[in-house]
């Protein structure tokens, strides 16, 4: 440090507490949300860290001190993390009759409520899907009030929520459904539901998940007005909103993860998880599956309009038994807050 300017030690002590929230933020997928809450949105922040650290590691290789190795350190386990949040190249495997193709959309109710300023919503998800006609489709916030009618389906199964509104988790399949269930979360307005869908001679179970939301609009306008106002008081609440959602998410994943234990078919797991690649109910719901997008994705492959950031929230996680041919979202479709997201799989031959 003698031989720092003050500059540098100012600098270098910020990449020292980057470090220590960095490694905490490895950490955290390992442990229960109810145990550290408000850390826990640390997991959000992954990405970022990843990405200052390497501005850090830039920084100090330019000037040849030695303070690199801490930001070196830091980038050498972040590898790990790398794949999760952005791919560098796709996979397109040529196709095969035996394919088969799964869509996983968050359609927010058809935009019943009219958060979005167009008439002809359900109408264009509706052309969207018979466009990309996949063979298997889960829906989470399925509105039938807004009379969106999927006619490419003879098999479907949702449960239905609500009083004067009906809301689902649906799954919509071209293969015959011969089991369903739900799986109910407790003191809470979201659901799973579970299909099992004979394809050919084979039986794979469909898990169709919507986990609690942490509440933050697209736009972070909430957010910014906090920070704009200095007001740490609803700061507070907002971190106290997120990290009571995590304690929520927490249990549902462990319900889920449960369930998952007495399934003896292939498993294919869709859905909103509300939450990163990097926390621990993606940690505790993907298990030994294998995650589509660091499959076959590319890019960020962001499935939620977050203002700044290109948060993937929403996943397809497929058994090991299959083969992950290709993996697209599409962020140029915006009928909802979320963005569609579809692969292509195959059952490998025992």
């Amino acid at each position: 440090m003698k031989k720092l300017s003050w500059f540098n030690k100012v600098m270098y002590f910020f990449n020292i507490v980057l470090t220590i929230l960095s490694f905490v933020a490895f950490v955290l997928p390992f442990l229960a949300p109810k145990l550290f809450p408000l850390l826990s949105v640390l997991t959000l922040l992954l990405p970022s860290f990843l990405v200052v650290n390497l501005l850090f590691f830039l920084y100090w290789l330019i000037q040849f001190k030695r303070q690199i190795i801490l930001s070196g350190i830091v980038l050498l386990l972040g590898i790990t993390f790398v794949n999760k949040y952005y791919k560098f190249s796709s996979i397109d495997l040529p196709h095969d009759t035996n394919d088969f193709t799964v869509m996983s959309y968050n359609v927010r109710l058809f935009n019943l409520f009219k958060w979005m300023d167009k008439d002809n919503v359900g109408e264009e998800i509706l052309t969207f899907v018979n466009e990309q006609s996949p063979d298997i489709l889960c829906i989470q916030e399925y509105s039938s009030s807004a009379d969106v009618r999927f006619r490419l389906y003879n098999y479907q199964y949702f449960h239905k929520q609500g009083k004067k509104i009906k809301t689902s988790q649906a799954i919509f399949s071209k293969f015959p459904i011969i089991n369903d269930g739900t799986i109910e979360l407790p003191e809470s307005n979201n659901s799973v539901v579970f299909a099992d869908i004979r394809k050919g001679k084979d039986t794979i179970r469909v898990y169709n998940i919507h986990l609690e939301s942490i509440k933050i609009s697209p736009d972070v306008t909430e957010l910014e007005e906090n920070v704009e106002s200095i007001n740490k008081e609803k700061s507070q609440l907002v971190f106290n909103r997120i990290s009571e959602a995590f304690k929520k998410q927490q249990i549902q994943a462990e319900l889920i993860s449960e369930h998952i234990k007495t399934c003896t078919y292939p498993l294919i797991i869709c859905g909103d998880m509300n939450n990163s690649a990097f926390s621990y109910v993606y940690r505790n719901i993907k298990g030994s599956l294998n995650d589509c997008f660091e499959e076959a994705g590319n890019g960020f492959g962001q499935t939620y309009q977050f203002k700044y950031y290109p948060a993937r929230i929403d996943y397809i996680f497929a058994d090991k038994s299959m083969e992950v041919k290709s993996f697209n979202n599409f962020p140029k479709f915006k009928n909802s807050d979320h963005f569609p997201i579809m692969t292509r799989l195959r059952i490998k031959e025992q």
